[in-house]
C-alpha cells in the first residue's frame, strides 16, 4: 500500500517507519527541514517529498501535525477528493495542555469540514507514540493492545484497521465521527497516565466486556 505521511514529528515518523518496515511504500512529508525528511526516509527505507507528492497516488494518508499546522498542511494537500485519511491530530493549544474544541464539536469534525470530500477516520490519537515500537516488537502476541477508531466511512475504517494491525494493535470500534467529542477528551486522560503517573510513557490499554 502507498502511504503518505503528512507530518514528520513523533507520531508521523514512528508510524511511517513501522509501516515501511511492514512492507508498505511510505512517503514522508511536511517537516521543518528537507534534511530531516531525507534522513527520516533513509533510515526507514522510505521516500520523502512535498505534501503534494505524498498525497499523489497514495492509497492512504496519515495526518499527524499539531492543530496549529492543520490549515497549512491541508492547503498544500489540496481537496483530498476520495482519499482515505487517518487523522491522529488533536485540537490542542500551543502548550499541548488543553483542548481548544470540545463537546459541542470536535477536532475531527472540524477537520472533516475543511476537506469534506476526503474519507476521514480518526485513530492513534489516544495512544502515546512511545508505545508504538514496543507494540510492534511484540506484534502477534495476544491480547493485542487497542486503538480507538472512529469515523463515518466503513471502507476507510477497514483500511485503517489493517494498518493498525500492521503496527501490532487491534482497532477498537468507537462509532461515528461525532463520538470524537468524547474520545478526544479521553486522550487527555492518557496524557496523565503516560506522562505524569510513574511507570513510563509506553502506555497501552484494552477494554473488555465481561460475559456471564
Amino acid at each position: 500500500m502507498k502511504i503518505g505521511i503528512l507530518g514528520s514529528g513523533l507520531m508521523g515518523a514512528k508510524l511511517g517507519s513501522i509501516w515501511a518496515s511492514a512492507g508498505h511504500d511510505v512517503c514522508f512529508s511536511y517537516a521543518r527541514s528537507a534534511s530531516k525528511l531525507e534522513r527520516l526516509a533513509r533510515d526507514a527505507g522510505a521516500t520523502s517529498g512535498s505534501v503534494a507528492e505524498a498525497v499523489k497516488d497514495a492509497d492512504a494518508l496519515l495526518l499527524a501535525v499539531h492543530w496549529s499546522r492543520v490549515p497549512d498542511v491541508l492547503e498544500q494537500a489540496g481537496d483530498l477528493d476520495g482519499k482515505v485519511v487517518l487523522n491522529c491530530s488533536l485540537p490542542l493549544n500551543a502548550s499541548n495542555s488543553q483542548l481548544v474544541v470540545g463537546t459541542t464539536s470536535s477536532g475531527a469534525e472540524e477537520i472533516a469540514k475543511m476537506r469534506p470530500k476526503a474519507r476521514w477516520v480518526s485513530c492513534f490519537n489516544t495512544n502515546p507514540s512511545e508505545s508504538f515500537y514496543p507494540v510492534y516488537a511484540r506484534k502477534g502476541k495476544s491480547p493485542a493492545p487497542q486503538v480507538m477508531t472512529y469515523g463515518d466511512d466503513k471502507g476507510a475504517k477497514k483500511i485503517a484497521g489493517d494498518l493498525i494491525r500492521d503496527v501490532g494493535f487491534e482497532p477498537l470500534e468507537c462509532g461515528g465521527m461525532n463520538n470524537a467529542r468524547f474520545i478526544e477528551p479521553f486522550a487527555m486522560a492518557t496524557v496523565e497516565l503516560a506522562y505524569v503517573q510513574p511507570g513510563g510513557a509506553a502506555l497501552t490499554y484494552n477494554f473488555n466486556k465481561i460475559r456471564d
